[in-house]
């Protein structure tokens, strides 16, 4: 047996605290089942509707993996997903509703969590509390308190636990690191983030009855119960804030994290946004068009521009980022890096082997089989992760204060160290969240 191995065991069998939430009672780390010899992965996907379909086929392109459950709290989706799981990667997994009895099932060494994102702190918690080890989408986090605790969960637990920030596994990000820490373009100042897509009016939702498909109660979970309205589920949840976390979270956690690992920092001293609801008189509880700026010691700041409804005009790519140092600048998105000059002569221009999306609500491609196959590397063999919960959990930290900022109409002052809005008791009111009764996440 390798130390590897030896290691990996020992980490695997420790542990003997429950975790009782949701009127079940979860067994922990003592209660895991161990890999065996050939370090085969059982997997199970938490929500299935849309980017849950690449976490499958990530799963599927790397070897040793399978996919033993599919859970969601819809029959309509669920029975839809079979079908495209037959068709896609040849079996069906088993379906289950309640994601608990899957938390349950000692088979399951790891689950990846798809859900909305009211659920993917408190999910990711229970998990950890089972024994699985976890994939969790961004933002890891619905409020800064979630972000806090779930991070404490991992150092707690030792699961593995990686965030869903693919692009932190592409090789050609990963050059432009190794270009910036090497001086190529000097001393890095600015990073500049941006998100266009052109998203229509979600209306002004009626209360109706819950489908006879769909647990509601379930679907909530820790979530304060409201009732069913026709425009929140399957996709609109992202635009209230019950569940949802806005545009800066749902997709500027990609682009703020690459600046940030870019420059190399992380909370900032002070955060600022202007922004507001522009567009469409409907149910949409964020801004549809934001820009922050955070800033760091040593004049470094990092901005984020989000163009919810509306594209960015004239003809510019639907995401991506721009590093500024002293000698150059280079450009970043998920499928290429251009490095240039300061007189805007292109120095180098690399693309990534295979392409993934970048705009569309699935998101899928070559870097997701790269990411989860990291994933499953730090299961097998305790490498680093790309994006380990410790380190990702910040990005959503800035997401989080991007909004704090917003709402509160002023400049931030933040503790770096541990995130706090300084000397604004109004803006820390949205620090924490009310739970359902029972639902309340606890180590």
């Amino acid at each position: 047996m390798t130390n590897n191995r030896r290691d990996f065991i020992k980490k695997t069998t420790a542990g003997s605290l429950a975790l009782t939430l949701g009127g079940l009672t979860f067994p922990t780390m003592a209660n895991a089942r161990i890999l065996g010899a050939n370090d085969h992965i059982n997997c199970a996907i938490l929500g299935v509707r849309s980017r849950a379909k690449a976490h499958v086929m990530a799963i599927h392109a790397n070897t040793n993996a399978k996919i033993l459950y599919n859970c969601d709290v819809d029959d309509v989706i669920i029975e839809e997903h079979n079908a495209w799981c037959q068709k896609n990667i040849g079996y069906v997994p088993k379906v289950e509703k309640d994601f608990r009895k899957i938390l349950e099932d000692k088979d399951v060494d790891a689950v990846f969590i798809a859900t909305p994102e009211h659920w993917h702190a408190p999910m990711a918690i229970m998990a950890m509390q089972a024994g699985k080890h976890v994939y969790i989408e961004k933002p890891c986090s619905h409020n800064p308190h979630e972000n806090d605790l779930l991070v404490a969960a991992q150092n707690k637990y030792g699961k593995k636990v990686q965030m869903g920030n693919q692009q932190r596994s592409a090789l050609t990000s990963i050059q432009a690191i190794q270009d910036i820490r090497a001086g190529e373009i000097g001393e890095v100042y600015k990073g500049e983030a941006y998100y266009s897509n052109n998203r229509g009016s979600i209306g002004t939702g009626k209360e109706i009855a819950v489908p006879k498909t769909l647990d509601w109660d379930l679907w909530q979970g820790p979530a304060p119960r409201e009732a069913y309205r026709d425009n929140v589920h399957p996709y609109n949840w992202h635009w209230f804030r019950t569940w949802g976390t806005g545009e800066i979270h749902n997709n500027g956690t990609h682009e703020v994290d690459i600046c940030r690992w870019a420059l190399g920092v992380d909370l900032p001293e002070s955060v600022t946004s202007f922004g507001g609801k522009y567009t469409f008189d409907d149910d949409w509880e964020f801004v549809d068009n934001q820009q922050v700026t955070f800033k760091y010691p040593n004049n470094k700041f990092i901005t984020w521009t989000g163009h919810s409804r509306g594209v960015i005009m004239p003809d510019q790519p639907g995401r991506g980022v721009t590093i500024y140092g002293s000698k150059g600048i280079i450009q970043l998105d998920r499928n290429f890096y251009k490095q240039f000059d300061l007189q805007g002569n292109a120095i180098k221009l690399e693309f990534e082997k295979a392409p993934s999306a970048t705009t569309n609500t699935r998101g899928g491609g070559s870097l997701d089989v790269d990411h989860v196959g990291n994933f499953f590397d730090a299961i097998r063999r305790d490498t680093s992760l790309h994006a380990e919960i410790n380190d990702a959990s910040i990005s959503t930290m800035l997401c989080h204060l991007g909004n704090m900022a917003q709402d509160a109409g002023e400049t931030l002052k933040i503790d770096q160290k541990t995130g706090k809005v300084l000397n604004n008791e109004q803006a820390m009111k949205s620090w924490k969240r009310e739970y359902a009764k029972g639902w309340e996440p606890k180590l």
